[in-house]
């Protein structure tokens, strides 16, 4: 079973990968009481399970169900959350847990990271993009009308929990959606894994576990790596920002056509391509570069082209993204595969070009 460290300091922790880990995964874990979150998609297949592994260590829980769906990372699940952890008179020794995929895990932390002014907080992962990527790292938030995760803050988890078994119930499309974050890493800062992805992306596909396994456990260590470097996201170039490859593009999809309607991983495909493909505009990828990004994305079962919303409108929702700093946007961008730049000098005509070509198919 690979153990991966998020190398924080006093706050560093550890990654445990492998099968059959919601069974005996908690055993030397030191928590007396839970309030384990998770949804409804999720909580008939593990959540039984899960509260027996705490039993076993002598903690009490009490789950909390929520509705499923990137439409509900909002106020007013975060409210059903908070109601019942005072109905159970959850103190600062509880620890949360989430169950479930980045939506969950990222309500989740938000409530850990706000209730009582923060409690212990541990994430058990069920997809595949929650695994590889959102699990890791301590971003927590929710959703607002006007922006993607603009509302959160920053938690690390005291542990995750990545058992590669709950992937046998993950939808084809959820998995798809994970494989888009696994490609990033190799596209951002790990060309090796980049070329190993392009000759067993049929591996992952069709769930060959020992492929999922290293692919998982090669995209944690990239995230650690990057987030041990830049946990808050402040460095001036690069660091932490280079995880956000295709999401500034990304959310603007998701935001404007309507949380939920795509997948973060399909929306996330899709601002790769166009990422890409202004990459190339700027003169640092080949067109073939480019040609290679979109045929493994379709392998993959991705989408390569973006949401008809318009220049315009993309370049509206793209002014709220986080990475805006005195009103200029840093884009992430791909000097070459396996290298990517934050880059703050694209132009709005460069990128209305980018926009009308990617989402024009």
């Amino acid at each position: 079973m690979p153990i991966l460290n998020v190398e924080l300091g006093s706050r560093s922790y550890p990654i445990h990968i492998g099968s059959g880990l919601l069974g005996h995964g908690l055993a030397k874990f030191p928590v007396k009481r839970v309030a384990i979150i998770t949804n409804e998609a999720v909580a008939p297949l593990y959540l039984e399970r899960l509260l027996a592994s705490f039993e076993k260590i002598g903690a009490g829980g009490t789950a909390i169900i929520l509705p499923d769906g990137e439409a509900h990372k909002n106020w007013d699940s975060l409210q059903i959350i908070y109601d019942r952890l005072l109905a159970e008179k959850c103190d600062r020794s509880t620890a949360i847990v989430a169950l479930g995929g980045g939506v969950v895990g990222d309500l989740a932390g938000f409530a850990a990271a706000t209730y009582q002014r923060g409690v212990p907080f541990i994430q058990v992962p069920t997809t595949l993009l929650s695994q590889v990527d959102s699990s890791v790292g301590g971003k927590t938030g929710i959703n607002h009308p006007r922006g993607k995760n603009m509302i959160g803050a920053f938690w690390q988890p005291r542990l995750v929990l990545a058992d590669t078994d709950t992937l046998n119930t993950l939808p084809d499309r959820e998995l798809s959606a994970g494989l888009a974050e696994v490609i990033k890493y190799g596209l951002i800062r790990d060309l090796p894994f980049l070329e190993w992805l392009e000759a067993n992306i049929d591996r992952l596909v069709s769930r060959d576990a020992a492929a999922l396994s290293y692919a998982i456990e090669r995209s944690c260590r990239n995230k650690a790596e990057v987030v041990a470097g830049d946990e808050l996201e402040t460095a001036a170039e690069g660091g932490r920002a280079l995880l956000n490859l295709g999401h500034t593009f990304g959310h603007a999809i998701e935001t404007g056509v309507g949380y939920g309607t795509w997948l973060h991983g399909e929306a996330v495909a899709a601002g790769m391509v166009m990422a890409a493909d202004l990459s190339q505009r700027l003169g640092w990828l080949a067109v073939s570069d480019v040609e290679r990004v979109r045929e493994l994305l379709i392998k993959a079962r991705l989408p390569i082209s973006g949401a008809k919303l318009g220049s315009e409108r993309y370049l509206e929702l793209m002014s709220h993204d986080k990475k805006v700093i005195a009103g200029r946007l840093r884009l992430v961008l791909l000097k070459r595969l396996g290298e990517a730049v934050t880059w703050p000098a694209a132009t709005p005509e460069q990128m209305r070009a980018t926009i009308e070509q990617c989402c024009a198919d």
